[in-house]
């Protein structure tokens, strides 16, 4: 039901956007994730649910063999992720580079982008000063856009005391110094917010790491055993039928 859930979120969201929009980013597609996410999971699961009301072992074993090799690519994104931070690191700058590209573009990756500056306090992925590789930011002198030289509101250093906010907090902040820019908003990039908060949140990420990898082996388990368990009743009707078309008993 939740897989269910997943993919009606995900296909509405597509449907909702425009086509030339939606064929830019796709690579960052929030909607895309979560379909290809809910897909997996409906799929699985169906596996599982089915092969075990119907006791069919081939849909057992598709299941069990689905879990096992997720389990291993988790285990296996963990180590090299921990052993390669810096190419880990690397490769989240492409990703957060490509959804700078496209901010406007998708209303779902812009909603993404704010929440994740406003949660960590930051603006860009190294600097601030990043918003320029966006078309409605870029900095340089030809651009048209009145957002040039600007940051989103999300970048923005909001005060409790002001009882009217001021939404053009970013306007052209980037061409001022990291000083001059730090009173306004977050000058500091959100990857190295992103690796500070892992490093400070190491137990929490184990626990929840944890907490995904126990369902994954019992499921395992108990899919095995269900399958041993099938397969010693089909040899036990064999036995039964072969015996009792013995002219000899």
């Amino acid at each position: 039901m939740i897989s269910m859930v997943m993919m009606s979120i995900g296909v509405y969201a597509r449907m909702m956007k425009h086509a030339e929009a939606a064929m830019a980013c796709l690579a960052v597609d929030p909607a895309i994730m979560l379909l290809v996410v809910g897909v997996l999971m409906f799929f699985i699961t169906f596996c599982g649910c089915v092969g075990s009301l119907r006791e069919n072992i081939c849909l057992l074993q598709t299941f069990c063999i689905f879990l096992t090799l997720i389990f291993i690519l988790q285990l296996a994104a963990g180590i090299l992720g921990f052993i390669f931070s810096d190419k880990a690191q690397n490769k989240v700058k492409t990703v957060i580079n490509k959804a700078i590209v496209h901010y406007r573009d998708d209303i779902d990756l812009q909603n993404l982008i704010d929440f994740g500056q406003k949660e960590f306090s930051c603006c860009g992925g190294i600097a601030y000063t990043e918003w320029t590789k966006n078309q409605y930011f870029n900095c340089t002198p030809d651009n048209p856009s009145q957002e040039r030289c600007s940051v989103p509101f999300s970048c923005c250093l909001l005060s409790k005391v002001e009882s009217v906010v001021n939404t053009m907090c970013g306007h052209r902040m980037q061409e001022q110094s990291f000083s001059d820019a730090g009173k306004f908003i977050h000058t500091e990039g959100c990857i190295d917010k992103l690796v500070n908060w892992i490093h400070g949140n190491l137990f929490l990420l184990g626990g929840i790491a944890l907490g995904l990898a126990i369902p994954q082996l019992v499921g395992i388990l108990l899919s095995q055993i269900l399958i041993n368990q099938i397969k010693d009743q089909i040899e036990l009707q064999n036995y039964n039928l072969r015996h009792r078309s013995d002219p000899w008993q």
